[in-house]
């Protein structure tokens, strides 16, 4: 049976097909795998010699618009699957589809849909002609290996959009040339953020420098005085742990894969060799801590946090920035609590969530509520049916009574338990995951935790997964694209630059930055022997949110000339009014946005 896309999804499926169509007619001896709809577009995988250039995307485009103006008719055709694999030959596309076909289940309906020439094996949707394509632009292309294994040949991935009217998508390339201006490798570049170095550090693996260093330790600063305030215990662990911790937890079957390789040690006593894994998360090295000591009920919930260093080995493919690396400082948590106290805990998580969005300015964003697939139990899943419907339940109760913005989506739990996966919309429309709150009924009865109940036994406390800013990377990442590199003042890597007019000033410069400096404020004095206009204009660039213009006059009067990135220019006023000012401004977080 197949199942129905909406009037925007069949548009995007329907563009992936007259792209194919297009190359196929531009180079016939291209070999075709998949072409899909997206949520913001749409792709098609190729197989072919032959680099695509972006001389090469015009070209197609412009065949793409010869095919739509031939307003060719999209045809399902059903067809038994002997049938089948001789159209796939006939068409001369059986490199790749031959393997896509026997991923239909025996059994289940084969269709295929034609256009004018071009055939695809396809469950579809599409619309009924491709006069229905009436906005759409091929964007780049990217390398992409078949079904997503490095292992196997990489394709190459063109990848287009497409809307129902012109002016939505007018709209959206819009927003797509502001997200390249805010592409945070580029800002951070240009302001100094943050480097790689793939050759002798490693891909993946991020270098802070100075003023990113600052980004880090304020959200890190922000998370422990929220933390703290909300009854949270700070701990520390290694980096490294025997295999054995792992094993215990349940991780090694699920994510080895994406764990660095196993370093082996001889150990001393009895000269056994033991392997030990770079920790790729902390949560195990957490239940031993809450193992370490007896509980009792009264001592419940144990709430436990750290800023650990995790490491995980993603495919060199998919790094991307500070959204996808190797070496991440994760925001994490674990709160270990009575299936009576899992209601306030929970909810008391995503109160946390909305604090934080409401501080950076987050204001569309969504809780992605992960369940189950009752047929993946003892594979996908731990195989307790009983549990993961009880606690499925518990999560969506708390999601329904508390009124936060959600959607359910099956088959996406973690190993252990339901999950929520946060999203957030930037300033410019774009999506990210940011954040996860998860729940474990199964890996603390796997260490054997307990807390003594007032009935005197022994009961296995639920344990909730959380961080709410997750890695500081991806954190962080967002924060630039979400403010264009213009961080309100209490985040801003450079809060103040003091800019004399001559050296005449210099003094009083050095003066003002001294006590900036000595009430923890991150100030800085551009001395050198160049013009003011010049001095300004750097000071722009560098994105510094406030800006004293000082000269004779500010020097006599002990006042500053205060041009703000966010108010613009704010006049002189005592330094000392500037200064109150300003570490009140820190001090509240105040939300600063250029307009």
């Amino acid at each position: 049976m197949k199942e129905q896309m909406t009037p925007l999804e069949e548009i995007r499926h329907s563009s992936a097909h007259v792209l194919a169509t297009a190359v196929l007619r531009l180079f016939p001896e291209a070999q075709l795998d998949i072409g899909p709809p997206t949520d913001t577009g749409f792709y098609y995988d190729f197989d072919l010699e032959h680099k695509f250039t972006a001389e090469d995307l015009e070209k197609i485009e412009a065949e793409m618009k010869k095919v739509i103006k031939e307003n060719q008719k999209f045809i399902r055709v059903e067809v038994p699957r002997d049938e089948a694999i001789q159209m796939i030959k006939d068409f001369g596309q059986e490199t790749y589809k031959l393997g896509r076909l026997d991923d239909i289940p025996e059994g289940d309906t084969i269709s295929f849909y034609k256009n004018g020439e071009f055939l695809d094996l396809c469950a579809g949707t599409h619309v009924n002609y491709t006069k229905k394509i009436k906005a759409f632009k091929l964007l780049s292309v990217a390398g992409a290996y078949h079904r997503g294994d490095s292992s196997n040949k990489q394709l190459q991935r063109i990848y287009g959009t497409a809307f129902a009217t012109k002016d939505e998508l007018a709209a959206h390339l819009e927003m797509l040339e502001e997200a390249k201006k805010r592409d945070h490798r580029r800002i951070g570049k240009d302001m100094q953020l943050f480097t790689f170095d793939s050759e002798q550090v490693g891909p993946g693996l991020p270098l802070w420098m100075p003023k990113g260093t600052v980004l880090v330790d304020e959200l890190e600063k922000l998370a422990k005085e929220t933390e703290f305030a909300a009854g949270y215990d700070r701990v520390r662990t290694p980096h490294l742990a025997k295999e054995s911790l792992y094993h215990t937890s349940g991780h090694l079957p699920y994510y080895e894969e994406s764990m660095f390789p196993a370093m082996e040690f001889e150990e001393e006593a009895g000269g056994e060799k033991v392997r030990y894994f770079i920790k790729a998360m902390n949560c195990p090295h957490h239940h031993k801590i809450y193992a370490a000591v007896p509980r009792s009920y009264r001592d419940l919930p144990v709430r436990l946090s750290e800023y650990g260093t995790c490491y995980r080995y993603e495919q060199s493919g998919e790094l991307m920035g500070l959204m996808r690396v190797r070496s991440m400082q994760m925001n994490d948590a674990h709160i270990y609590c009575t299936e009576e106290q899992f209601e306030e805990e929970f909810n008391a998580v995503n109160e946390m969530y909305l604090k934080y969005f409401k501080l950076f300015g987050f204001d569309k964003y969504l809780m992605r509520f992960s369940t189950h697939d009752p047929d993946q139990l003892g594979k996908k899943f731990v195989d307790n049916a009983e549990l993961w419907k009880k606690t499925e339940n518990m999560v969506r109760d708390v999601l329904k009574s508390s009124g936060i913005n959600y959607v359910e989506v099956p088959n996406e739990a973690a190993f252990y338990g339901p999950k929520i996966d946060v999203q957030v919309w930037s300033a410019i429309g774009r999506e990210f995951t940011i954040a996860t709150n998860q729940v474990d009924f199964a890996v603390p009865a796997r260490f054997g935790l307990e807390y003594t109940t007032s009935e005197n036994t022994k009961e296995t406390p639920l344990c909730i997964h959380r961080a709410p800013l997750g890695t500081h990377e991806r954190f962080i990442g967002f924060l630039i694209e979400h403010f264009g590199g213009d961080f309100p003042t209490w985040l801003a890597p450079e809060q103040v630059r003091i800019l004399p007019i001559s050296d005449k000033v210099a003094d009083y410069a050095k003066t003002l930055l001294s006590d900036l400096r000595a009430s923890g404020v991150r100030a800085t004095a551009d001395l050198h022997n160049e013009k003011l206009g010049a001095k300004i204009r750097k000071a722009e660039l560098d994105k510094v949110p406030n800006v004293l213009i000082v000269g004779p006059k500010e020097a006599e009067d002990g006042t500053v000339s205060v041009r703000s990135r966010f108010e613009g220019d704010r006049g002189t006023m005592s330094a000392e009014a500037f200064k109150e000012d300003l570490l009140e401004t820190i001090r509240s977080r105040k939300l600063q946005v250029k307009e």
